[in-house]
């Protein structure tokens, strides 16, 4: 299975021209040809003279976000004339959702699931887009209820599935499940109900919430308070000592994967202490740490290495509810300072940015973010739903306000 998702990663799609970047296209394609293995996480160098940047081994479009991006336009392309609904933001990036407004497409649901256009103004002749996220059994069943082809129309990215079908074998094997994921996300909200039509299901958002989880676990919390403090995110009629007497940990593909194996480890540690041995630990706890996403690793072990990198500051590209991208500022603002941006357009001038605060979700304007060095060092990744054209974009507006920097079409040429 692992192979077979990995070698779906390499598929080549069609997608608009206007995201694809023919400088970034050129260095990935020589990193691949050097690096088969994807064993190398160094960053690339571009040297500008006095502003050098360094780009993570990994980042942009991944397999999922190409192939949901192919299959809408395409959609769009062969049904002239026909109703096209998306059942929410196909992707978090404003820009590929602007486009698809642009073209018609209208979306029925915002990121948390309330309704903009009614299912009942729908009919058997409309299409309705599922996103790559996924949906709920729920919705799907309203769907088809209403004779719209939902198969024909589904964007669910392939390592989202595999999580629910990872899910779908424990659970057979008698484990509830335990999700580390955004209760409010699109993604983990489609992963509950997948889940949970197959075995008692629990949603926790991070470790915090897993500490809890495990003293109610261990019996250091009274039990009635576990309903109260996981409150919407269980299964009807989930009963603590029984439901997670046997359980497996999977996750929203683009959580932090260290956080999820972390927390993995955090309650099979709980179980074993419960138990008093972990030589039948498997009994308890099932080994599931083959659902994390590889674009999701491969993205966060790039930006971990280029973090080794001295540099005076980092700028991650992507969408603000982008999930992915926020966790790669989470990890590159431990290092250095990090800024959040959409395009290049929120680089104002020389003088300000403009960013976003992934914890306050609060937007604000940085000034004198350029150094007044002779020497600048930056470093540069994106969010899975980031288009390359984007990230070329930023380059050139940084190189804008060196005079004396080697020419964006000398750095394209050298890469061609």
């Amino acid at each position: 299975m692992i192979s077979y998702l990995r070698n779906l990663s390499m598929k080549q799609f069609s997608i608009p021209t206007r995201y694809r970047s023919p400088l970034i296209a050129a260095i990935k394609q020589q990193r691949k040809d050097a690096d088969k293995l994807k064993k190398d996480f160094t960053p690339t160098l571009l040297d500008f003279g006095p502003l050098k940047i360094y780009l993570a081994r990994h980042f942009g479009f991944c397999y999922g976000v190409e192939n949901a991006i192919e299959i809408a336009f395409e959609t769009i392309d062969q049904n002239p004339g026909k109703r096209i609904f998306l059942l929410s933001e196909m992707i978090h990036n404003p820009f590929v959702n602007d486009d698809l407004i642009a073209r018609g497409v209208k979306f029925m649901m915002d990121t948390k699931g309330n309704t903009i256009i009614p299912f009942d103004t729908l009919t058997a002749e409309d299409i309705v887009i599922i996103p790559a996220f996924g949906t709920t059994i729920a919705i799907e069943d309203k769907l088809k209820s209403i004779g719209i082809q939902i198969e024909r129309y589904n964007t669910t990215c392939p390592f989202v599935e595999k999580v629910w079908n990872r899910a779908e074998q424990i659970a057979k094997k008698g484990y509830s499940i335990v999700v580390h994921g955004k209760p409010s996300h699109e993604e983990t909200r489609a992963t509950f109900s997948h889940s949970d039509a197959h075995t008692p299901t629990l949603v926790i958002n991070d470790m915090e919430e897993a500490i809890v989880l495990g003293e109610f676990i261990a019996g250091e919390r009274d039990a009635a308070g576990f309903a109260n403090f996981f409150k919407g995110r269980h299964s009807e009629g989930f009963q603590l000592e029984k439901d997670l007497l046997r359980f497996g940990v999977v996750n929203q593909t683009t959580m932090l994967a260290t956080d999820t194996q972390a927390i993995a480890d955090y309650l099979k540690q709980v179980v074993i202490k419960k138990h008093g041995t972990d030589n039948n630990i498997g009994d308890y706890f099932a080994d599931t740490r083959d659902t994390l996403c590889y674009a999701t690793n491969d993205n966060q072990t790039a930006v971990r290495h280029l973090l080794d990198q001295e540099a005076n500051f980092a700028i991650v590209i992507g969408g603000r509810k982008s999930s992915n991208s926020s966790h790669l500022v989470e990890l590159c603002e431990h290092k250095l300072p990090t800024y959040f941006i959409q395009s290049e357009a929120d680089i104002l001038s020389d003088k300000q940015i403009k960013a976003f605060n992934w914890i306050t979700h609060e937007e604000y304007t940085k000034t004198d973010f350029l150094p007044a060095d002779k020497e600048i060092k930056v470093l540069i990744t994106s969010g899975a739903s980031c288009p390359d054209a984007i990230v070329e974009a930023v380059i050139e507006k940084l190189t804008s306000f060196y005079p004396g920097a080697t020419p964006m079409e000398s750095i394209r040429e050298s890469w061609n």
